[in-house]
């Protein structure tokens, strides 16, 4: 499913529902810091290997999770009359603008305050 059709049925399936009022964004927005304290805390204090066999050991957790947020984000821009898709390919483009591929192979991440690069 493309992300704008994915993205019209979120808003008919809210719509049906009665819900999707601008007051809803804040409550909206705690039920996205909720799931990712549920993430986070499957992988909290643990290196990088165990993340990886834990995220590997509980893929449907981890599934049910990003399904979660990606509901709770397109819920919003619905409720914002943002165009998802749109916003996103903005966003991937400054970034890609920001952070070149050549300068953050050189310094391994695009944190410039950990010693990074991104030219924000």
């Amino acid at each position: 499913m493309e992300t704008r059709e994915l993205q019209n049925k979120i808003k008919k399936f809210n719509i049906e529902r009665d819900w999707g009022k601008t007051g809803e964004i804040k409550d909206l927005m705690l039920n996205m810091n909720e799931e990712i304290g549920e993430m986070w805390h499957l992988i909290k204090w643990i290196n990088e290997d165990k993340q990886k066999e834990m995220i590997e050991k509980n893929n449907k957790e981890v599934g049910n999770f990003i399904g979660d947020m990606s509901y709770l984000l397109f819920k919003i821009a619905f409720i914002c009359n943002i165009d998802l898709e749109e916003e996103t390919c903005k966003v991937l483009e400054e970034y890609e603008k920001r952070m070149p591929i050549d300068k953050i192979k050189q310094f391994k991440h695009g944190n410039k305050l950990a010693g990074g690069y991104d030219n924000k």
